[in-house]
């Protein structure tokens, strides 16, 4: 068996049907993982779950919002229900709904990118790490982002959010490692998805972005992907607590 080999583990994604969250749920499940694809919608998550399949993995799909505790619990409810356990939590789905200055983000979408962020990784940990400890540990993954690690005028809140993840996996580190379980973060950078796409899409913008990595280029979905199975495999089992920034060289040099 080798150090990235995840053979006879079952990952939990959320946020898996694009992106970051999608690459990890299909190289997880390249690398031997049973994984579960989530997010808020079910069509796209059995297209997903489909493609896995198609390519020789094992995939459970099972929509789930996000902002609702109810629809997390019954996410993990549904996912020990098809799998038996979760040997591997990535809580990758997270939301920003607004762009610019702090000063006039309203309250609402304030309150909403907290809950969502931070509430949903917080709530999933809850929920998961104690199956894990039962189960003899495991590894939890929360996707962060540089936006935690860098000041901004125009992602303030969302990188507030971010940088509460860093702190809740330094805090389930210290409480969970007793227990055997590895809680860690990963913080990309600029990486070419959706969710991105008004930093990338722009010429001006990306040209201005990818001039202060030393790479020069953004990154791409797979890149995060090799992270989280560093993180998820025994490749990383002595790596609790951290926060490992995949950003092309940007926050070194910004």
């Amino acid at each position: 068996m080798g150090l990235f080999d995840l053979t006879g583990k079952v990952a939990l994604i959320t946020g898996s049907t694009k992106g970051i969250g999608k690459a990890i749920a299909k190289q997880m499940a390249a690398s031997g993982a049973s994984v579960v694809v989530s997010s808020r919608n079910q069509d796209a998550c059995d297209e997903v779950a489909a493609e896995i399949q198609a390519a020789g993995g094992n995939a459970f799909a099972k929509a789930c919002n996000i902002n609702y505790k109810e629809q997390l619990q019954a996410l993990v409810d549904n996912t020990i229900s098809h799998f038996g356990r979760i040997d591997i939590l990535v809580v990758n789905a997270a939301l920003n709904p607004f762009y610019g200055k702090s000063q006039d983000i309203p309250d609402e979408a304030f309150d909403k990118i907290m809950s969502s962020n931070i509430g949903s990784a917080h709530r999933l940990c809850q929920m998961v790490l104690p199956g894990m400890a039962e189960n003899g540990g495991g590894a939890a993954i929360i996707v962060s982002s540089i936006a935690g690690l860098k000041g901004s005028d125009v992602l303030g809140a969302y990188g507030i959010s971010k940088a509460a993840d860093m702190q809740i996996a330094r805090n389930l580190a210290v409480e969970w490692g007793p227990s055997n379980i590895r809680v860690n973060c990963i913080a990309p950078g600029l990486i070419r998805t959706d969710f991105a796409r008004a930093l990338w899409e722009n010429p001006e913008t990306y040209k201005q972005t990818v001039s202060k990595y030393p790479l020069r280029r953004i990154g791409e979905p797979d890149e995060i992907a090799g992270a989280a199975i560093y993180l998820a495999s025994d490749a990383g089992s002595f790596t609790t607590g951290q926060t490992i920034v995949v950003d092309g060289g940007g926050t070194i040099t910004g």
